[in-house]
Order: structure tokens, then C-alpha cells, then sequence
């Protein structure tokens, strides 16, 4: 349970993946640049990973009483879909500025 909400996010993180990898198409496809690219990538990846662990270890899960849990489980997989969806996001902002910096076109 602890990997289920970047298991079902996964599929939209991969179509990220491959529109980071494939756009945009007027920079450089240097050696160099699809380096740093899969570097990125896989370290967006980790970084998704790791901080949906850290939101499933952040939930606290409701009170079972003598009806049953009260609402509120479902945020024990939204949290962490959350989180991981934010580091990833943010890691590949991160790269996409260094790439516009580094590669961008010069006038």
C-alpha cells in the first residue's frame, strides 16, 4: 500500500517523462545534453519516490471507534500522490531552467 499512489500516478508521470525528453525540438541534442537530461529525469524520479513515502508516513489515519473508521482514509493515498507529483514537478522545472540556460538559444 505504501507505493500505490505513484504506482497509479506512474502512466502521467511517464507521459512527463517522455515530453521533457522530446520538446523542445530547437535546442541542441548534444552527448552532453541527454546526460543531464537523463540525469534529471531519474533523479525526478527518485525524488517523486521518495517524497511519496514521506507523505504515506505523514497521514494520520482516522480513529476506529466502535462504528468504523471515520472518513478521511482516502488521504492516506492522496497525500502521498501529492507529494510525489510536486517533486517530481519541481525537480523537472529545475532541469528545464538549467536547460534553457545552458543549451537556449543565443542572440
Amino acid at each position: 500500500m505504501r507505493y500505490l499512489a505513484i504506482l497509479l500516478l506512474a502512466p502521467w508521470l511517464l507521459i512527463l517523462c517522455w515530453a521533457y525528453w522530446a520538446y523542445p525540438k530547437s535546442l541542441p541534442r548534444t552527448l552532453a545534453r541527454r546526460i543531464v537530461d537523463a540525469a534529471a529525469l531519474l533523479l525526478a524520479l527518485i525524488a517523486a519516490a521518495q517524497c511519496a513515502v514521506i507523505g504515506f508516513d505523514r497521514v494520520e489515519l482516522p480513529v476506529v471507534d466502535g462504528f468504523g473508521r471515520a472518513s478521511g482514509a482516502i488521504w492516506q493515498q492522496v497525500l502521498p500522490a501529492l507529494y510525489g507529483y510536486g517533486a517530481f514537478t519541481a525537480v523537472l522545472l529545475l532541469a528545464m531552467l538549467l536547460r534553457h540556460v545552458v543549451w537556449g538559444r543565443r542572440r
